[in-house]
């Protein structure tokens, strides 16, 4: 198997993005090595860590590509920028910037990675799932397609994969959750036009990839009404989606099993089915 780490290159003077402290965002691959004659080209999961937009969690990252490696995928994590501290701070749109130029970056080295590039999703999982979703609602908006010199649509993913996403900004007494927002947007979180753009279920439009949700309903931190509201807007929109609410567990379960507990939690055997079913979905689409 091909493992490495690559820099994703994105010139944030020239965009004009706020982004401070020394971390580089990478893309870090994992490629099986053809086996079989002539090379088949695989579907492709490219998995964003969730973490609140302060830091990227490792439970939602090499074990989940572990699992779609299983199921004949290539896997990809995008380890991208977060506010972190007061020396690292980094706010919207850089972020998704980064995945942009990640999905790109797969999508060009397709023949030498067996990508399909007709099979490339992006797996996210709750501010992880934000940055997905916010990829899947706004690649083809100019400020992202035009700054990064995208006319082919050479970085929008063909699904999404969405584990208990943070979709809805905090407006209205929705149930969202703040902290994400706060990092993602720093004194800008009250401004309602970038609350709104954020609000990804009102970003929803016949462009958007199809997408395969889950969620729990018991999840407090992200509230099951995220995802509900993203599959109905969806709806409206006449585009596919697959829906699973699992009726318990806490939130970031992540695989759901030993692999990812913590301390012995987070397991829940209702949930552990979610890679297997969210593998047969996109493997649905011929």
């Amino acid at each position: 198997m091909l493992h490495q780490k690559l820099n994703i290159e994105v010139d944030y003077q020239k965009l004009g993005l706020e982004k401070t402290g020394d971390h580089q965002p990478t893309l870090e691959c994992y490629v099986p090595y053809n086996t079989r004659t002539p090379a088949v080209n695989r579907p492709t999961v490219i998995i964003c860590p969730g973490g609140g937009y302060a830091h990227t969690s490792d439970r939602e990252a090499e074990p989940i590509a572990l699992g779609f490696l299983n199921q004949g995928f290539n896997c990809f994590v995008v380890w991208y920028s977060t506010t972190s501290s007061a020396e690292n701070i980094v706010h919207f749109p850089t972020s998704l910037f980064e995945l942009a130029t990640a999905v790109s970056m797969v999508r060009a080295n397709a023949e030498e990675w067996l990508v399909d590039k007709d099979k490339i999703y992006v797996c996210g999982f709750s501010a992880g799932g934000h940055l997905a979703a916010s990829l899947g609602t706004l690649w083809n908006r100019d400020f992202l397609k035009d700054a990064l010199g995208f006319h082919n649509e050479e970085h929008k993913p063909n699904g999404l994969v969405l584990s208990y996403p943070v979709i809805l900004a905090p407006t209205n007494g929705k149930p969202a959750h703040y902290g994400s927002f706060a990092n993602l947007l720093g004194d800008k979180v009250t401004d309602n036009e970038m609350l709104e753009l954020l609000s990804l279920e009102k970003q929803v439009s016949s462009d958007t990839p199809p997408a395969f949700l889950w969620h729990t309903f018991t999840d407090q931190l992200v509230p099951v009404r995220n995802s509900i509201d993203f599959a109905a807007a969806m709806a409206d929109a006449g585009v596919s989606c697959e829906m699973h609410i699992y009726p318990y567990g806490p939130h970031g379960t992540a695989r759901a099993d030993d692999t990812t507990s913590v301390d012995g939690n987070l397991i829940v055997p209702e949930c552990q089915e979610w890679i297997t079913l969210a593998s047969r979905w996109i493997k649905s689409f011929n």
